[in-house]
């Protein structure tokens, strides 16, 4: 879900010269947060309190110009956030139709636990909206408790919000571009 009305005051992304083609035109912003929208798989990386990273594939919803995500409240996501809450978040393609196919996305930013009852009810209908079924979230307390029978617990799932501050596009012949906000 992409929405007009948050201007991160981006409006192009630059490409560097060092890994890509410097006359190519970047991808909009606007393509590339539709490309966040759409991705029905991601991968966050967490860092946990040794400095080691943790690295797993989950599923989100990119809601007003940021990345969501939903975590059990005793899962090494949320003991990793409690100790360092930057994040890096990816999806693309991974390559699977070679190396010039697709564009693979990271997100860099800092994430953060939604706790108010609206904004958690405003994600769990983009979940619903975006996965049905299998992904129905309830409102309880501070988080969300699954309504059907795939994940989440019967603990509920804590969900956290990340705010870009920086979103690295790589694929095609742009190369990498950097979006900064």
């Amino acid at each position: 879900m992409v929405n007009e009305q948050l201007d991160h005051g981006v409006t192009t992304g630059v490409i560097d010269p060092r890994y890509g083609d410097p006359s190519a035109t970047a991808p909009t912003w606007a393509a590339i947060e539709q490309r966040l929208a759409d991705a029905q798989l991601y991968w966050i990386v967490t860092v946990r309190t040794d400095g080691r990273p943790h690295t797993v594939p989950l599923v989100g919803v990119w809601v007003d110009g940021a990345f969501a995500f939903c975590t059990g409240s005793e899962e090494q996501k949320t003991r990793n956030l409690d100790g360092n809450a930057r994040v890096a978040v990816t999806t693309g393609s991974t390559g699977a139709g070679g190396w010039d196919s697709g564009t693979e996305l990271v997100v860099e930013g800092t994430a953060t636990r939604v706790t108010e009852p609206d904004a958690l009810q405003r994600l769990a209908d983009a979940w619903f909206a975006k996965y049905g079924d299998d992904w129905k979230f309830e409102v309880r307390g501070e988080g969300f408790i699954e309504a059907s029978d795939t994940g989440g617990g019967s603990d509920g799932a804590w969900v956290y919000r990340v705010v870009p501050a920086k979103v690295l596009a790589f694929g095609g012949g742009h190369g990498q571009t950097a979006y900064r906000f």
